[in-house]
């Protein structure tokens, strides 16, 4: 059995880690199941009160996990409530066929018992080595005794967030608060995520809770709004999980007024705070992205339509040159060029303005003629860089969020079922 070793927090990581507050209806444990590491927890539950609501997203691979067919079928046969989370991680539960879909239903048949509630009220999610069988037989016992003991306050979010870790560096927690019609209600999510991200929906793991009451719909639309401008924006190194997993739970305890429009006025303030509490988890991930050592912001300005500036934005992010130019400060605007041409949007040569953290380094076909590179190296050393290039076409503009490539990514992940 494989034992996670002592990992050097990532250079971009936050301060300190956030205290998250209560969230009425949510309760959470973590446990050691001994799925694949020895000596740390690996099991999260949540325990959500009755009548809270849920929606999601997942992942748009051709190859999801077991635990992302369970959820999607939960969510369009169920009644669109849940009372029970689990989460495990050092098995992802993919690509491992019968036995699989058997380990999700023996683990939803667990926690509906220690809930207790129906089998559709489950949710479930997987993180970590992908085609090894789960022996879901571990959880009986351990959920059970989780939903016993489980509590909420800032001890029990962290011991959450660390429980979900993989290659994660440090736990990914955030906090917003809002009104809703006067009520002011609570936010709290965390993710975990640090390589296989190119999300086509969320990030690998994620998992936000509100004591607000909106009906799955509402929750729903949100959630997909949010994600476009968070999760689908955020890149480590192009390859999206099979396990891609984001879902959203309101509890109803802040009883605030009935609303059954994403669209109401009324959710103005909500929308907001849900939309940065997401931005901010996805920023977290790239933060942490498997042998970081600089976080990099692109962005894409004058493209013909948002979308367009969007898949210029990650064609650059994506680009192993321009990742590996910025992990050597190397300020080699040619590269961020040819991830533009290669993008296969409208782009024009002699359009283009290219800048790194301010300093203009390219413009309108060819190198600036005021280049500096002195000032170019200087933006380079920095631990968070800003990518920028502006197309010329139009009004279309986007920002990702990625990282650079270094060797410790290659050794992560030379070595990962080790």
């Amino acid at each position: 059995m494989a034992s996670q070793t002592a990992t050097p927090v990532s250079p971009l990581a936050p301060g300190s880690t956030p205290k998250l507050p209560a969230v009425a209806g949510v309760r959470l444990a973590t446990a050691q199941a001994g799925i694949r590491y020895k000596g740390r927890t690996d099991v999260l539950w949540v325990s959500l009160d009755e009548g809270t609501t849920v929606a999601g997203v997942f992942t748009r691979s051709r190859c999801p996990s077991a635990a992302v067919d369970w959820c999607r079928e939960a969510l369009a046969a169920g009644s669109g409530t849940a009372r029970a989370l689990v989460v495990n991680s050092g098995n992802a539960n993919a690509f491992t066929g019968l036995r699989g879909r058997e380990a999700v239903g023996l683990t939803a048949d667990i926690a509906a018992k220690a809930a207790p509630c129906g089998r559709d009220e489950v949710f479930i999610a997987s993180t970590g080595v992908i085609g090894e069988p789960l022996d879901a037989g571990k959880f009986d016992g351990v959920l059970a005794d989780c939903a016993a003991r489980a509590e909420d306050g800032p001890r029990a979010w962290e011991a959450a967030a660390r429980a979900i870790m993989t290659t994660d560096t440090f736990p990914k927690l955030a906090n917003r608060t809002a009104e809703i019609d006067g009520k002011t209600v609570t936010i709290n999510g965390m993710a975990k995520g640090a390589g296989m991200i190119a999300p086509d929906m969320a990030t690998m793991l994620s998992f936000v809770f509100t004591d607000a009451a909106l009906p799955q719909d509402v929750l729903g639309e949100l959630l997909t709004a949010g994600t476009r401008k968070s999760f689908n924006c955020v890149t480590i190194d192009g390859d999206t999980s099979t396990s891609d997993t984001l879902l959203l739970f309101a509890t109803g305890k802040a009883s605030n007024t009935a609303i059954d429009r994403a669209d109401d006025r009324r959710l103005a303030g909500f929308r907001a705070a849900l939309d940065d509490l997401l931005i901010e988890l996805a920023q977290l991930v790239a933060r942490d992205g498997e042998g970081a050592r600089k976080l990099v912001t692109v962005e894409v300005e004058g493209a013909e339509s948002d979308a367009s500036a969007h898949r210029i934005a990650m064609s650059i992010a994506n680009s192993p040159l321009v990742k590996t130019a910025v992990a050597g400060e190397d300020a080699n605007w040619g590269r961020v060029v040819m991830a533009v041409g290669k993008a296969g949007e409208p782009a024009d040569r002699d359009l283009l303005t290219i800048s790194f953290g301010g300093v203009r380094v390219a413009h309108k076909g060819a190198r600036d003629p005021d280049y500096s590179e002195e000032a170019a190296s200087a933006v380079m050393r920095q631990p968070e860089i800003t990518v920028k290039a502006e197309i010329g076409l139009g009004q279309g503009r986007a920002r990702v969020w990625t990282c650079d490539l270094t060797k410790e990514y290659v050794a992560i992940n030379g070595d990962y079922r080790s």
